[in-house]
């Protein structure tokens, strides 16, 4: 059974719900947990803009015939009646793969942007097991304190050095096409907040709660361009290409000094 109400959110309860049946009948014996987190767990959800963060653990590498009807049950759900079922947003792994990161694991179902495919585990991961282990909300299963071994702050800063290294560099050298939507503009300006964080103390905090103390922590002349992230809402223009591509260079000058 589920844990009652586990966010305050009476539509994603039931979105939960949904999702829980459906994931255990296609796994059945295979399935150990569904956990919850990101913003839902640190209590930095905004209806607006979060996305709903889930892990399913399983008891074993899935079997190849199962991926499909995975695939198909997502799809399902997306053209369902709940709007937050295009704001899911999770990954499928087996109890042997959560302990620590091991970028030679095979690539495993994973739920991004609507997109259902097999993907393998970055140095992200590295930052959501330290979030699942601490914050994790298991809706079914054991508590993942016991599954998921302690991450360092010299890991999170690790990690947080290869994300912006792997990812964020070639997205501003030349522009990525993403970088033209004000959404990713906001998410990326929130996104250098948090890793300057974590560079700076060792933790992890949301992307909000990060921008929050970057507003007092760096001052001008990126207070203007955080408060604008910060505030920014779907539908609404940003357009501040330039200054967030500089304020990814300032990050990455923070992280990677040459």
């Amino acid at each position: 059974m589920m844990l009652s109400n586990p966010t305050p959110y009476p539509e994603v309860n039931v979105l939960l719900a949904d999702l829980l049946s459906r994931v255990q009948a296609i796994l059945a014996g295979r399935f150990v947990g569904l956990y919850l987190y990101g913003s839902l767990a640190s209590g930095d959800f905004d209806p607006a803009t979060s996305d709903v963060d889930f892990l399913v653990v399983t008891t074993d590498e899935l079997p190849s015939a199962l991926v499909p009807a995975l695939k198909a049950m997502h799809e399902r759900l997306a053209l369902g009646r709940s709007h937050w079922a295009q704001k899911l947003e999770g990954r499928y792994l087996p109890l042997a793969a959560l302990r620590r990161l091991n970028p030679a694991d095979p690539p495993r179902p994973c739920l991004n942007e609507g997109e259902f495919f097999l993907g393998g585990q970055g140095s992200d991961w590295v930052i959501q097991r330290h979030i699942l282990r601490e914050q994790g909300v298991a809706l079914v299963g054991p508590s993942l304190r016991e599954l998921i071994d302690p991450v360092s702050a010299d890991d999170l800063r690790g990690a947080v050095r290869a994300i912006l290294r792997e990812w964020w560099l070639p997205l501003i050298e030349p522009v990525d096409p993403r970088l033209l939507r004000s959404d990713y503009q906001a998410f990326a300006v929130l996104s250098m907040c948090r890793a300057l964080y974590t560079l700076e103390t060792g933790a992890v905090i949301s992307k909000p709660a990060a921008a929050r103390w970057a507003l007092s922590a760096l001052g001008e002349p990126w207070r203007p361009l955080i408060q604008r992230a910060l505030a920014w809402r779907p539908g609404e223009v940003l357009d501040e290409l330039e200054p967030t591509r500089n304020f990814v260079r300032f990050t990455l000058g923070r992280a990677l000094p040459k």
